[in-house]
């Protein structure tokens, strides 16, 4: 087990029982809002093991008092990130938009009700921190519980390969003058609470393949060294000043 997948295994453990599908809507909105939260702080403790030293956030007291997520001004309006890495120097140069649905929706008993609703929100985003940092990486993650696998039916494909087709042009922005709306790298994870190891991840467009969440930041930090050359390197699986 890598770092950061024993990072997320501690913080989604300190959520507590998932509610029940069937439980009032105010309670599954906080449990989403919960794990985003406790989500964002991992990868963010998995950014700063690597030599990134200022990711937010953290908890109070570990960069300043409060150790808050960052509000960043972008092309569209000052936004809340949900992981970010910035400096002085260079403004915004990694940041991690982190989404979740938890819950079947009690008509359609799949996870796809607000799918599309949910990529909205994280294209917007996308947008507005590109046109203001045309070169900042930016990843997604959207969790969907384990049961998104299994939840097609003989007329419909599972949540989890139509999310896969559903989000496919909006990866693999290569070029800081590329498509706005594109993030550089997202990816969907499998989130299974119960489970020895909770989270399994899977870049978008390749739904039969697993990848390893050491592998992703690895990825996305060995992009930011690219577009930031001399100032930064990739090396031996951390970001290090160029001197």
């Amino acid at each position: 087990m890598s770092r950061i997948d024993d990072l997320l295994k501690q913080a989604i453990s300190g959520l507590g029982p998932k509610p029940t599908d069937s439980e009032p809507q105010n309670v599954k909105r906080r449990y989403s809002e919960r794990l985003s939260e406790c989500v964002a702080l991992a990868v963010a403790a998995e950014l700063r093991e690597r030599g990134l030293k200022e990711a937010r956030p953290a908890s109070p007291g570990e960069l300043d008092s409060s150790g808050a997520e960052r509000r960043m001004a972008g092309g569209l309006g000052a936004k809340k990130v949900d992981v970010t890495w910035a400096t002085e120097e260079a403004g915004l140069l990694l940041a991690i938009s982190i989404k979740s649905i938890n819950f079947r929706d009690s008509s359609t008993k799949n996870f796809q009700k607000n799918l599309v609703n949910r990529r909205g929100d994280m294209l917007m985003e996308a947008v507005t921190l590109h046109r203001r940092f045309p070169y900042a990486v930016l990843g997604a993650f959207f969790f969907f519980d384990k049961d998104a696998e299994l939840d097609g039916t003989s007329k419909r494909k599972s949540t989890f390969i139509n999310a896969h087709a559903r989000l496919r042009l909006f990866t693999g922005r290569a070029d800081p003058a590329g498509r706005d709306e594109q993030f550089e790298r997202f990816y969907i994870l499998l989130l299974d609470a119960e489970a020895a190891m909770p989270v399994r991840a899977f870049e978008v467009g390749n739904p039969g393949t697993q990848i390893d969440l050491a592998v992703i930041f690895d990825d996305l930090l060995n992009l930011t060294a690219e577009r930031n050359p001399d100032f930064y390197e990739f090396d031996s699986g951390e970001l290090r000043n160029v001197r």
